[in-house]
């Protein structure tokens, strides 16, 4: 399941949790800035939700110097002499919800601008050029491309879709699509390539936010995936990691 990493007050906290999607992403409520990137660290996360307080500026400015690409809210009681926090903000290229106004859509604000979201706006050409084209490819790969944190088990999917793994299986790849499980480390890479494009972001970081095996393990899977090292993950992008997948490393070499 995504995580919202929030750093807000409880009334606010509370308004977060309130306005998002029901079977939506989890929040979990960091106390200090120095307990949030601890967490950003240990966890995959699709956005950070901030409320402006002392200190906001200098925080707001080392966050994004290390993370530039991690979706950003800040969501606080704004007053008409804030023009300095709210200018940091467009300027940082987070979005603001206003406290006491915005409270019933913030939900549906960080959604809408999360890691996920923009990953699916990414890949919203993989269907077409994956030949996706049946109902059941297309239900699989809504759900694959949101369930990156660890490796998604056919069995597990089969049994979202309420269907058996064999019949998964073997529809799945039906029509010239390719196998289910490069289609799921597609998904996986990708998302590995939006964390690298973050200086805060370490190689041996991201395999353990993605749950790799090691960062051999990561780097073999780009490199079967995309024909490029981890390291250059971060330059090409998700758009990037489809667009080497699809001229040749859809299908085993063996």
């Amino acid at each position: 399941m995504a995580t919202i990493a929030a750093f807000l007050d409880r009334r606010a906290a509370t308004a977060l949790r309130r306005s998002l999607p029901k079977g939506g992403p989890r929040v979990v409520s960091c106390r200090n800035p120095e307990a949030l990137n601890r967490f950003l660290q240990k966890r995959l996360v699709d956005a950070v939700v901030l409320t402006p307080r002392t200190g906001f500026l200098p925080e707001l400015s080392l966050l994004r110097a290390r993370l530039p690409k991690v979706p950003l809210v800040v969501y606080g009681p704004f007053r008409p002499d804030d023009g300095e926090i709210l200018l940091a903000c467009r300027n940082s290229g987070s979005s603001v919800a206003v406290e006491g106004v915005d409270d019933p859509i913030v939900g549906d604000l960080v959604v809408r601008s999360s890691i996920s979201a923009e990953r699916r706006r990414a890949l919203a050409d993989a269907p077409r050029v994956l030949r996706l084209t049946e109902e059941l490819q297309r239900s699989a790969w809504d759900v694959v491309v949101g369930e990156v944190e660890r490796p998604l088990r056919t069995s597990v999917l089969a049994r979202r879709l309420r269907i058996s793994r064999e019949h998964l299986s073997r529809q799945f790849g039906a029509g010239g699509a390719p196998n289910l499980k490069r289609v799921i480390d597609l998904a996986r890479i990708a998302c590995a390539a939006q964390l690298l494009a973050n200086p805060g972001y370490s190689i041996p970081t991201v395999a353990r936010l993605l749950h790799f095996a090691s960062i051999g393990h990561l780097g073999t899977t780009s490199r079967r995936i995309a024909n490029v090292t981890a390291t250059e993950l971060g330059d090409i992008g998700p758009r990037g990691v489809l667009a080497r997948f699809v001229r040749g490393n859809t299908r085993s070499r063996g």
